[in-house]
C-alpha cells in the first residue's frame, strides 16, 4: 500500500533527536531551528519528558473521558500557575485545528450567530470550520468548506476592525497574535485593547489563536498578554506536547458556563497526553523557559541585523521571521543540504520562519547565525 502523497518532503530521514538537534539514519547531526512546525518546545527527548511519559504508559496509557482521570486536573493546575490566568476551564483536545474547531462552536452557541471575523493571512487549521476562516489557505478549501460567512480585514486597518464588530453580526472574531504561516506579522497590543471593548459591547466572543505563538514561544506564556486583555477563549496546541499530539482550549466560564455534550472527544486529554503536557509544564518553569524563549529571541533579532540579503526581522520570542529580498527557498535549501539547520517557510515566500526549541543557549544560536550568514554571504 502506498502513502497518500500530501507533502513535498526534504530527502532526509531523522532517526533520533536530543536537546537542539535531530540526526539522520548515517547519524549526521542537524541543528534544528523549525522544531516541527513549533511544536518542540523543551527540545527533543528531554530526560523528564521521557521519564514521564514511560512511567505513565507503565501505569495507563489511555481510558475514555467516561471515567474520572485525575491527570487532567494537574495539568490545568499547572497551565493556571504557568500562564498566570485565573477564571479559566479547560478543555483538552488532539490538535490544534480541533482546538478552533470547538472555539467558534462554543462562540457560535454563545450568541447564535454564524459570521465570523478574521485577519487576512490567517492560518487556524485545515479541518471544516478552521480551513474555512483561514485566510492563506484557499486552494486547500473544499466546496463543503464554504460553509461559514467569513470576513478579512488587514491586521493594521483598525477602523474596518471595529467598525465589522459594532455590526453585531458576527459570532466570533479569531485572532493570531503572531501569525505563523501567514508571514510573522503581529497585532499591536492597544488595538487588541480596543477589540476586546467593542467585542463586550456588541456580544461576539474574542478567540486568541494562540496554537503556534503560545506556551512561551512569544515570550509571553501566551503573546496576547503583552496587552491587557482577556479573551473569552484561547486556543493551544503545538508547544503544548512537545511532539505528542494534545490540544486544548481556555474557556471563560463566568461567560460561557460548560453544557453537558456541547463539547466531546474520545482521545482528548487522555492520560499518555497528559502526561506529556504536565512534563513540558514543569520543565518550563524549572528552566524558566518563557524568559528564556524573550532573551535568546532578542539576542537572535540583534545578530541578525546587518547580515546580507536580509531586510526585516519580524515577530518575537522564538517566533521570528528574516525577511529577504530574495525568495527564501533557495536559502532554506542550502541551509539544510549543505550546512543542516531545519528552518521554516510561510506564505510570504520570502521569508524564512525560526522556530528552534525554547531552551536553546547562546551556543546554538551562535552556529545558527553563522551557518545562516555563511549561506547569504554565498549566495550574495
Amino acid at each position: 500500500m502506498n502513502l497518500y502523497d500530501v507533502y513535498s518532503l526534504f530527502d532526509i530521514t531523522p532517526v533520533k533527536g536530543k536537546g537542539s538537534y535531530i540526526y539522520d539514519f548515517k547519524g549526521r547531526e542537524y541543528l534544528d531551528f523549525y522544531g516541527g512546525h513549533a511544536v518542540i518546545s523543551i527540545g527533543h527527548s528531554h530526560p523528564h519528558y521521557v521519564h514521564k511519559i514511560s512511567a505513565q504508559l507503565q501505569e495507563l496509557g489511555f481510558y475514555s473521558n467516561s471515567v474520572i482521570n485525575p491527570l487532567q486536573q494537574v495539568l490545568a493546575g499547572l497551565l493556571e500557575i504557568t500562564s498566570g490566568l485565573k477564571g479559566y476551564e479547560l478543555f483538552l483536545i488532539n490538535s490544534g485545528a480541533e482546538a478552533n474547531e470547538n472555539a467558534l462552536k462554543l462562540a457560535s452557541f454563545y450568541n447564535n450567530r454564524t459570521k465570523v471575523l478574521a485577519l487576512e493571512n490567517c492560518f487556524h487549521g485545515r479541518t471544516s470550520a478552521a480551513i474555512n476562516v483561514t485566510n492563506t489557505a484557499s486552494k486547500h478549501q473544499a466546496p463543503i468548506n464554504h460553509g461559514i460567512d467569513v470576513t478579512y480585514v488587514h491586521f493594521e486597518d483598525e477602523k474596518k476592525m471595529i467598525d465589522e464588530i459594532r455590526s453585531h453580526q458576527y459570532a466570533a472574531i479569531i485572532i493570531e497574535v503572531i501569525q505563523g504561516v501567514g508571514g510573522l506579522d503581529m497585532i499591536s497590543a492597544d488595538l487588541l485593547d480596543k477589540i476586546q471593548i467593542e467585542c463586550e459591547k456588541s456580544k461576539t466572543i474574542l478567540i486568541m489563536d494562540e496554537i503556534q505563538c503560545g506556551y512561551g514561544r512569544s515570550g509571553n506564556f501566551f503573546a496576547f498578554q503583552e496587552s491587557s486583555i482577556r479573551p473569552d477563549i484561547i486556543t493551544m496546541a503545538k508547544g503544548m506536547g512537545n511532539g505528542f499530539p494534545i490540544g486544548g482550549i481556555l474557556i471563560n466560564a463566568r461567560k460561557m458556563p460548560p453544557v453537558k455534550s456541547q463539547l466531546g472527544t474520545t482521545f482528548g486529554g487522555n492520560h499518555l497526553a497528559c502526561a506529556a503536557g504536565i512534563a513540558v509544564l514543569e520543565v518550563m518553569q524549572m528552566e524558566d523557559l518563557v524568559e528564556n524563549a524573550r532573551a535568546m529571541g532578542n539576542r537572535i533579532k540583534q545578530l541578525l541585523h546587518g547580515l546580507p540579503l536580509i531586510s526585516k526581522i519580524k515577530g518575537q520570542g522564538l517566533m521570528l521571521g528574516a525577511e529577504l529580498e530574495i525568495n527564501a527557498k533557495i536559502v532554506r535549501e542550502k541551509l539544510i543540504y549543505d550546512h543542516h539547520v531545519f528552518t521554516g517557510s510561510s506564505h510570504n515566500p520570502k521569508i524564512i520562519r525560526i522556530l528552534p526549541p525554547l531552551n536553546i543557549t547562546d551556543k546554538e544560536v551562535d552556529i545558527f547565525v553563522n551557518k545562516l550568514e555563511t549561506t547569504l554571504r554565498s549566495i550574495s
